[in-house]
């Protein structure tokens, strides 16, 4: 039996022996948010109860040669299968391809009121810059690690409020998200940074536009598969979004549907990933669509993903919350960079089917089929017979628990 025709217990137990998951993860799994209010409390303030997203799987991945089953928790109905499609179509052809930069993240400290020349400033801060790196370095063990601050840089800027010298620093983070480390390293330079400069240090933070933490993705889908209209129909359709940016906005809310459901299910700082996201569309001046779409030779159409994804394996609540550390458990992943090739991919998977349901049967078809089962279940149907009541209740458009359970009768009756 495929994945999503398996029951929970018989998908549970697909879980327990890809992943060699024990009997107290899975018991985990079963009882759903993974935290209890303690936990909760002491994640936020003034604590009162937590909420949970449905968490499902992915299927069919495929991924620089490595088979993935991948954990993704979101609410909105379809984008779990969708991902699973887009994955299916794009094995035929190899999978995906998929590479992602070191884990680099900028600090920033600014510096205003300079007393002295600000280019004269900025020269000082540069002649300065091993010692700069390595107060920074103290602050960490990464450096012992082969990681740690690597470099750093300065620029000036002319604001509303006057010039400001701006310093950066370049850290290594490795397998980490990194904003807590690259905070304590922007704080532990700020009062040599100042005796340097002769002026004040205000803001020593890091910037969540991860530009130099770039991942990209590729993939082919099969033009038989795919059929060659709607291979068209994505190229306009992609054409458009390229064009137009109220399209492109939504093209885009689509590719991060999937890269956030698998946040959501790792514990990574969804917010950091969508504002570098959508920063990086924004790269050329104008806004732009985070994929590509073109056709091979062979008329194959071939679609690419490329955006700054700053994710971490340790630190935070991703080390800390029982289902993110199931969820990295079923992924298999060894690094931050293999988590962020696999959120990528998703996200070209998922953008891929959305496209290919629009350009045919339009993106409602779908998202009706899954609302029709959630209403047959509704009304009480189980087993075979809510596939069948699913089925009428999609086929004939009346998508209500009064017509589900008038279904219900009239099968029984006729059986």
């Amino acid at each position: 039996m495929r994945f999503y025709e398996l029951d929970r217990e018989g998908r549970l137990a697909v879980l327990k022996e890809h992943a060699s998951l024990t009997d107290e993860d899975i018991k985990i799994l079963r009882e759903g948010s993974g935290i209890d209010f303690k936990m909760a409390d002491s994640m936020v303030e003034n604590a009162v109860s937590f909420i949970s997203y449905p968490l499902g799987i992915a299927t069919n991945f495929l991924i620089n040669g490595k088979e993935y089953l991948v954990p993704m928790a979101i609410e909105e109905p379809s984008v779990i299968a969708a991902a699973s499609k887009g994955a299916k179509i794009a094995r035929l052809r190899g999978g995906f391809t998929a590479h992602a930069d070191p884990s680099v993240m900028i600090g920033q400290v600014q510096v205003k009121d300079v007393m002295k020349d600000v280019e004269k400033a900025m020269e000082e801060v540069m002649n300065s810059k091993d010692e700069l790196l390595c107060i920074a370095n103290s602050k960490s063990s990464l450096a012992r690690k082969g990681a740690g601050a690597r470099d750093l840089r300065c620029k000036v800027i002319d604001t509303a409020r006057g010039k400001m010298l701006i310093v950066e620093l370049l850290v290594d983070v490795k397998d980490a998200m990194g904003a807590n480390v690259v905070n304590t390293m922007c704080e532990a330079i700020a009062s040599r940074v100042e005796s340097i400069t002769n002026g004040k240090v205000l803001l020593r933070i890091l910037s969540n536009y991860a530009a130099y933490r770039l991942v990209k993705a590729t993939a082919r889908f099969a033009r038989e598969e795919v059929g060659d209209d709607a291979v068209e129909g994505i190229l306009d359709a992609y054409a458009f979004a390229e064009a137009d940016v109220y399209r492109c906005v939504t093209h885009n809310k689509g590719v991060m549907n999937g890269i956030i459901a698998v946040a959501n299910a790792t514990a990574q700082d969804t917010r950091a990933i969508e504002a570098g996201a959508h920063a990086y569309a924004c790269r050329s001046g104008r806004y732009s669509s985070l994929t590509h779409w073109g056709k091979d030779s062979n008329g194959d159409l071939v679609g690419s993903i490329e955006l700054p994804l700053a994710v971490g394996i340790v630190g935070g609540l991703t080390s800390t919350h029982p289902i993110a550390r199931l969820s990295l458990k079923i992924l298999r992943v060894g690094s931050a960079q293999e988590l962020a090739c696999i959120m990528a991919s998703v996200g070209l998977a998922q953008n891929f089917s959305a496209l290919h349901a629009l350009v045919r049967e339009g993106i409602q078809a779908g998202h009706m089929r899954l609302h029709a089962r959630k209403v047959a279940m509704l009304a009480g149907a189980e087993g075979s017979l809510l596939n069948e009541v699913a089925e009428r209740l999609a086929r004939e458009g009346n998508i209500t628990v009064e017509h589900a359970r008038q279904i219900m009768q009239e099968i029984g009756s006729d059986s």
